[in-house]
This record gives structure tokens, C-alpha cells and sequence, in this order.
């Protein structure tokens, strides 16, 4: 296997290859001028020691050192490197609300957009720890396992969206329950669970989710988007709002922020309760809760990488520029003894 890293180089090949029509021109020219003058006779009785060949060796002894050396300009990187590393950080896992109230434009541009971009900005300012994404709506299902690939992360999250759960609600605890599966190390005494929500439960809080979380020493911190005054949920038809969510009486349903809701799962899991009304604020708080949290060494990870090849090109190319440089294009004396190439 192999890879070219610097394509952009290929064009110099072009060039050599006209280098080459205009030698051939060139040859051409010279020969049929020469002839016009001298016969092959002539010319060799007054310069004895003219080769014909060599001038056309040296020629293709230049243009093979220059092929050589636009091959080491594209850096052809074959093979496989193998490292491995090792690195400190926390296991951080990010529990987003997908339920239809997160359409709500109370916080610009829609609280899921809100809450995509409070995400967003928390990876980009992560450094080795790990992340984990659950989507939650009546029923919560996982989108991405813990791993330190943050672009693969931030891909899986541009994606969520409300209708990718059918059921409707807001299952925090079973967000909370599948969030266990994501810690496989038993030893690990730091588990982060960040739920962003606007908090809106059909369910009670109850102290089974505290349980829960105590039990598995998962330390959950909540991120509230939304207002405690609250916005009408947007029906929108080519991406215009044509109407907007109403309930059984035919009433416009006003969702609101459950702050203390959201407060509740926090204090009962020693947590922290984050307001998601501006994004600096929220990534400042992120950042000092995982900076004060006990970070850990993950195993050993191996990754292949392609390696340059560059320096052999090189190498090549000065031996037959070496080689152009030593060459003469008059006849060398033991090769005209040999007469190898049959000159008269």
C-alpha cells in the first residue's frame, strides 16, 4: 500500500516531458543541418573523438535524476509505522436531548442547535479524554462509544435530530442506565455524564436515577437549554414554520426549561448544574469540572501510518546526476577500443 502526499507536484512531470520533445527537436535539427554540410565520413575525421551516443546517454542520465527527484517533491509514503502511546484523561460521555420540545426557538437558533453547538465546543477543547454520545428522546439509544476520534464524534452529532426516535418524552433515566455500559473500566473511580436538556419529563424525578448513578459512581452534571418563560414548538414544512405544536384542546403547547428538575438530577449525583444560555460560560464551567477531575491512563493504542519514502528518490537522483556530471560526450577511450556501440 501506498500514498502520494504532495499530488499537487505531479505537474513538473509535464515539464520533464516536454524537456524531452524539445531535445528531440533539438537532435533532429542538428542531424539534418549537419548533413547538409558534412558527410558522416567528413565529420568523424575532423572530430575523432565525437560520440554519437553519448550526448543522448547524458541526456536520459539528466532526465531520469529529474524524474527522480519530482518522485522524492510528491513524498510517495509506503509501507506501515506502527507507534503506540499511551494517554491521561476522563471518560466523558454527552446525553442530548432529541425530544420534539428541543424545536423551541426560546433559545437562538433552536435549543438542539444550542445544545449541538455547547457540545461541539466542549470537544474541540478537549486534549486525551475520551467521549462517549447518547441520543435520548422516550427511550434513549446510543450514537457513538467512548473514543478519542473527535471528528467522528462531531460528525455523529451534526446528525441528531428529533425525528430519530419515534417515541416521544424525555427518558433521562434511561439515558442515565444505558450511559453505564459506556465505563468498562470497573476500577475507574471518575465517570462524567453531561444530560444537555431543557428538562421536560412526563416522568417525576425519583431517587432511582440517583441510585442509579451512585451505585455505578457516575457523577452527572446538567446542562439546561431553554427559558423558564418558555416558546411554542415549531411544525415546519420546507424548513418554513407552518404551524405550530398544539394539544388535544386544540391549544398552542407553551415548553419551559424544568430548571429544578434538571437541578435535582445534579445535587443527587454530587453534580454540578450548568446554564446553557451562553456557550462560553458553559465551556469555562466544563472545563474547570474536568480539570479538577482525577484524570487516568488509557491503554495502549496502536495506530499505522505510512512512511516517507522521499530520501530514497533523492539518493537515486544524485547518483545519476553524479553520473551525468562524469560523463563526457566525447569518446572514452576503452569503449572506443571496445567500439560497443559499432561507430565508425
Amino acid at each position: 500500500m501506498f500514498e502520494l502526499e504532495n499530488i499537487s507536484w505531479i505537474w513538473l512531470s509535464v515539464m520533464i516531458l516536454f524537456i524531452v520533445v524539445l531535445f528531440l527537436f533539438d537532435y533532429k535539427w542538428k542531424s539534418k543541418t549537419q548533413k547538409l554540410y558534412f558527410s558522416n565520413k567528413n565529420l568523424n575525421k575532423l572530430s575523432p573523438n565525437r560520440s554519437s551516443i553519448k550526448p543522448i546517454a547524458k541526456f536520459i542520465v539528466k532526465i531520469i535524476a529529474l524524474f527522480f527527484f519530482v518522485i522524492a517533491m510528491i513524498n510517495p509514503k509506503m509501507g506501515t509505522k506502527l507507534e503506540s502511546f499511551k494517554r491521561m484523561g476522563v471518560d466523558v460521555v454527552f446525553a442530548v436531548d432529541v425530544s420534539k420540545s428541543m424545536l423551541a426557538e426560546d433559545i437562538s437558533p433552536s435549543r438542539l442547535d444550542k445544545s449541538k453547538q455547547i457540545v461541539n465546543e466542549i470537544i474541540f477543547s478537549l486534549n486525551g479524554d475520551r467521549i462517549g454520545l447518547i441520543a435520548y428522546a422516550g427511550k434513549a439509544i446510543p450514537q457513538l462509544p467512548l473514543t478519542t476520534d473527535y471528528s467522528a464524534a462531531t460528525m455523529f452529532l451534526q446528525n441528531l435530530n428529533t425525528d430519530m426516535l419515534s417515541s416521544q418524552g424525555t427518558a433521562i433515566g434511561d439515558a442515565i442506565q444505558l450511559s453505564i455500559s459506556y465505563f468498562d473500566d470497573e476500577e475507574q473511580t471518575e465517570r462524567l455524564l453531561f444530560i444537555i436538556s431543557d428538562g421536560e419529563d412526563h416522568n417525576e424525578f425519583s431517587s432511582e436515577i440517583a441510585n442509579i448513578a451512585s451505585k455505578n459512581n457516575i457523577k452527572i452534571h446538567t446542562i439546561g437549554v431553554g427559558t423558564l418563560k418558555g416558546s411554542p414548538i415549531p411544525i415546519r414544512k420546507n424548513n418554513v414554520i407552518s404551524s405550530y405544536k398544539k394539544d388535544l384542546n386544540g391549544e398552542v403547547v407553551i415548553t419551559k426549561l424544568n430548571r429544578d428538575y434538571l437541578k435535582n438530577i445534579s445535587k443527587a449525583s454530587l453534580g454540578k448544574y450548568i446554564d446553557g444560555s451562553i456557550t462560553k460560560d458553559v465551556l469555562s464551567e466544563v472545563n474547570e469540572i474536568l480539570s479538577n477531575t482525577e484524570k487516568k491512563e488509557f491503554d495502549s493504542k496502536k495506530f499505522s501510518e505510512f512512511e516517507d519514502q522521499f530520501q530514497w528518490f533523492i539518493m537515486i537522483g544524485l547518483i545519476f546526476f553524479i553520473l551525468d556530471t562524469l560523463m563526457f560526450k566525447s569518446k572514452t577511450k576503452w569503449l572506443k577500443n571496445l567500439n560497443l556501440f559499432n561507430e565508425e
